[in-house]
C-alpha cells in the first residue's frame, strides 16, 4: 500500500451534509440509460455527443458506463473496474468522454456516472486477483491493498490464498472479483478521492452505484455527503418495496436521505401488468408509490441486465406493450430513466410522452389519484404543475372527462391533459422524417375562441401569421422549423418549437475504407446494427479484405456494404483473423467511411480515428451551395457519377432532372 496523504473524510463530512439531498425535489427532469449489454457502438462517446442536440430537447440526464480502463479485452461493459484515474475505455478516449460530458452539459443535461465500487479487478502483473494498481492523480498515490479486501470474500477462498486482513463484508458477496471492505479508511479515502475527480474533474453531474446490496448503505451516505453530487441512484435490486425503502433510509445523514434508488418494485408491477395482461397489477406498492419515497423513486421498464441478451441470458424483459409500459413511468411521479434500445425501436412514441409530462409539468413528487381500476383498465390521474394528466393503460376503453384532450396514444395507452395548460400541440414530435410528414395541430385551451398561429422559417409567429383551427393539419415536404402558437385575446402565447429533417433516400452503397495498417492480414467482420445482430460478412472473424485502391500514393482496403432503408446502418471490426488482435467496434455506418487503425490500445483492442472529412473532403448536407471551381461533377451519394458539366455551371442547375435526394457536388453533400 503506498499512500501520501490521507483525506480524513470524517472531518469534511460535517458542512456539506446539510448540501446533499440525494436527489432533487420537485424534479421534472428525465433520464435516458444511455447503454444496453454490448452497447460498444451505440454508446462510443463520440456517438453520444453527435446526437446532444436531440437529447437535450427530451432528456436532462443521461446515464453513460463506468467510464475507467478496465485492463482487459474483454471490457464487460465497465463492470470489472481496474484503474480509477485511466479514463480511456472501450468507449473512448478520455478527451472524448469530457467532450461528450462537456457537450451535453452546454445543452444543460447531466451525465450520469456508473459508479462500481463493491468490487475492483487486479492489473494482472504477476496472475494474482490482488494487485491493484498504484495510480498517482494531483500529486498523491492511490493504491488498496490485502488490507482492503472483505476477509470473507468469494466465501473466505480469498483469504486462503492470501493474507487478507479486511473487515468481513458488509454487504452481499460477490465472487467474480475481490470485495471492497469498506469499513477500511484506505477504501473510503480512495472512493472519496475518486467520486470527486468523476464530478470536479470530469464534470460529472451525478452517480449511479452499481450493486449497492454489496455494501452497507451507510457508505453511500458517508460518500455522498462529502462529495456532494447533485444527483444518486442506487440499483438496490430487490422487488420488496420494504428493503428498497430500508435501503434509502440506510443513506441518511442528520436525518436526511442521500442517495434515490431505481425503484425495482414499480417496475416488477410494470412487467406483470403488461406481459399478464391485468392491468390492476399497476395498483401494486412500488417505491413511487409512498409520497415521502416517491422524490427518492426512479422509475424504468428496462435495464442493461433485465434485457434479453441471448438464450444463455434471457433476462427478465417486458415482451408486451412495451410503449405503454414507457407510458406509465413517463407520467407518473418518480424520476423516469428510459432504457436506450427502447428509446432507439420507439422514439417517435417515447418523445410524444415526454414531452406531454413536461408540458403538464408532472415531476417526482406529482400527487396521484386512481379514477379507473380493473384487470383491463387502469387510470390514474397526475396533479402536475402546470396541469393535470390522465393516464389510462389497459385493453378496456377510457372516456377522458369534459375539459382534456388526447395528447398521446398507442396500444395499451392514453395520454389526456386538461385543457387548462393553454398550449398549442403538434401530434408529431421533432425528428428525421422521409419525402415529408403531415402534422396535427391542436389547441388545448378553455377559451373556445382559440386560434393556431404558425410559421414554418423558424420566425415567431403573429397575430398575422398563418393560422389553423383545432385539428388541422399542415403537410412539410422540406426541412422546417414549425413554430406553433396559441392566439386568444389578440395576444399570441406560448409558442411551442417543432424541427423535422425531411430526408429524400435512395437505396445505394456504403463502402468501408481502412487504411493499409500493415498487418500480415486483415479481416473485416460486420453486423448490421438494428438489433438483430445479423452478420453480414461471415462468422467471427469475418472475411479477409483483399481489395485495394490507391489515395493519395497509399494503399487503402476496402469493401461495399449495401444500405436500403433511411433507418437502416451497420457495425464493422477490423481484424487479424481468428484469435488474434481486433479493434474496437466501428459505426454505425450507412455512407462511405475511411478510417485508420491506430497503434493504440484501449482494453487490449486497437483505438480507430475516422478520417473521413480529410480524405473525400466531404463534409455535412448543405442547401445554399451556389458555385464550384473547376468542371461540375455530381454523384449520387454512394459515389457514383451521375453528371458532368462544364465550370460555370450553377450547382441548382446542375441538378436539374435529377430526383429528390442528396448529391455530392465539390466536395459538399447537396440536398434537393
Amino acid at each position: 500500500m503506498n499512500r501520501t496523504k490521507t483525506f480524513m473524510a470524517s472531518l469534511l463530512l460535517a458542512p456539506l451534509a446539510a448540501v446533499a439531498q440525494g436527489w432533487p425535489a420537485d424534479y421534472g427532469g428525465v433520464m435516458l440509460q444511455g447503454f444496453y449489454w454490448d452497447s460498444y457502438v451505440d454508446t462510443q462517446w463520440s456517438n453520444i455527443e453527435a446526437q446532444a442536440d436531440e437529447l437535450a430537447e427530451y432528456f436532462d440526464l443521461v446515464w453513460v458506463p463506468q467510464s475507467g480502463n478496465c485492463n482487459s479485452q474483454y471490457n464487460v461493459m465497465g463492470y470489472t473496474p481496474v484503474y480509477y484515474y485511466d479514463q480511456n475505455s472501450s468507449f473512448g478516449t478520455e478527451a472524448q468522454l469530457r467532450s461528450m460530458i462537456g457537450a451535453l452539459r452546454s445543452r444543460n443535461v447531466g451525465v450520469i456516472a456508473d459508479v462500481v465500487i463493491n468490487h475492483r479487478g487486479s492489473v494482472g502483473a504477476d496472475g494474482s486477483w490482488v494487485d491493484f494498481p498504484a495510480e498517482t492523480h494531483g500529486g498523491v498515490t492511490y493504491q488498496m491493498g490485502l488490507a482492503d479486501i472483505c476477509i470473507d470474500d468469494d466465501g473466505g477462498e480469498t483469504a486462503k490464498r492470501y493474507a487478507i486482513t479486511g473487515a468481513k463484508d458488509t454487504g452481499d458477496d460477490w465472487s467474480g472479483m475481490r470485495d471492497l471492505d469498506h469499513t477500511s479508511q484506505n477504501v473510503q479515502d480512495n472512493v472519496i478521492a475518486y467520486l470527486r475527480f468523476l464530478k470536479d474533474e470530469l464534470g460529472y453531474a451525478g452517480f449511479r452505484y452499481d450493486m449497492v446490496k454489496g455494501y452497507g448503505a451507510q457508505y453511500t451516505g458517508l460518500y455522498n455527503s462529502t462529495v456532494a453530487p447533485e444527483y444518486s441512484v442506487g440499483e438496490y435490486w430487490d422487488g420488496n418495496v420494504n428493503l428498497v425503502r430500508g435501503w434509502v433510509d440506510g443513506t441518511k445523514v442528520d436525518g436526511v436521505p442521500q442517495s434515490a434508488a431505481f425503484d425495482f418494485p414499480t417496475r416488477y408491477a410494470i412487467r406483470d401488468a403488461c406481459n399478464g395482461g391485468d392491468w390492476s397489477k399497476l395498483a401494486t406498492p412500488g417505491l413511487a408509490s409512498y409520497d415521502d419515497y416517491r422524490r427518492y423513486a426512479v422509475t424504468f421498464v428496462e435495464n442493461h441486465d433485465t434485457q434479453y441478451r441471448d438464450a444463455s441470458y434471457p433476462g427478465d424483459p417486458v415482451t408486451a406493450y412495451v410503449e405503454a409500459a414507457n407510458a406509465y413511468i413517463l407520467t407518473m411521479p418518480g424520476t423516469p430513466c428510459v432504457f436506450l434500445s427502447h428509446w432507439k425501436d420507439h422514439k417517435r412514441a417515447i418523445k410524444q410522452l415526454v414531452l406531454a409530462r413536461k408540458l403538464a409539468g408532472i415531476t417526482n413528487q406529482s400527487a396521484t389519484r386512481v379514477v379507473n381500476y380493473s384487470s383491463s383498465l387502469y387510470a390514474v390521474e397526475v396533479t402536475g404543475g402546470r396541469s393535470t394528466l390522465i393516464g389510462a393503460f389497459g385493453t378496456g376503453r377510457y372516456s377522458a372527462p369534459a375539459g382534456y384532450s388526447l395528447v398521446a396514444s398507442g396500444e395499451g395507452y392514453s395520454v389526456f391533459v386538461a385543457d387548462a395548460v393553454e398550449s398549442p400541440w403538434v401530434d408529431i414530435p421533432s425528428g428525421q422524417y422521409e419525402n415529408s410528414v403531415t402534422v396535427t395541430l391542436s389547441a388545448l385551451s378553455a377559451d373556445a375562441s382559440a386560434r393556431l398561429v404558425y410559421t414554418t422559417d423558424g420566425t415567431e409567429p403573429t397575430a398575422s401569421s398563418a393560422s389553423v383551427a383545432d385539428g388541422g393539419g399542415i403537410t412539410l415536404s422540406s426541412s422546417t422549423t414549425l413554430k406553433v402558437g396559441l392566439l386568444a385575446g389578440g395576444e399570441v402565447r406560448n409558442v411551442i418549437t417543432r424541427r423535422y429533417d425531411i430526408e429524400f433516400f435512395e437505396p445505394h452503397q456504403a463502402t468501408v475504407y481502412v487504411k493499409d495498417p500493415g498487418w500480415s492480414a486483415l479481416y473485416m467482420y460486420a453486423w448490421a446494427n438494428d438489433g438483430s445482430g445479423t452478420e453480414l460478412n461471415g462468422s467471427w472473424p469475418g472475411t479477409q479484405v483483399t481489395a485495394t485502391c490507391d489515395i493519395n500514393g497509399q494503399r487503402w482496403y476496402y469493401q461495399p456494404f449495401y444500405i436500403y432503408t433511411s433507418s437502416y446502418s451497420f457495425n464493422v471490426i477490423f481484424d487479424m483473423g481468428s484469435n488474434a488482435d481486433q479493434t474496437v467496434d466501428i459505426g454505425p455506418i450507412s455512407e462511405d467511411r475511411y478510417y485508420e487503425v491506430s497503434a493504440d490500445k484501449v482494453n487490449g483492442k486497437y483505438t480507430v480515428t475516422d478520417v473521413t472529412s480529410v480524405v473525400s473532403g466531404i463534409g455535412d448536407a448543405v442547401a445554399d451551395v451556389q458555385t464550384v471551381a473547376g468542371p461540375v461533377r455530381v454523384y449520387a451519394i454512394g459515389g457514383q457519377m451521375v453528371r458532368e458539366l462544364p465550370e460555370g455551371t450553377p450547382v441548382q442547375a446542375a441538378m436539374d432532372g435529377l430526383p429528390r435526394g442528396v448529391y455530392i457536388i465539390g466536395g459538399k453533400k447537396i440536398v434537393k
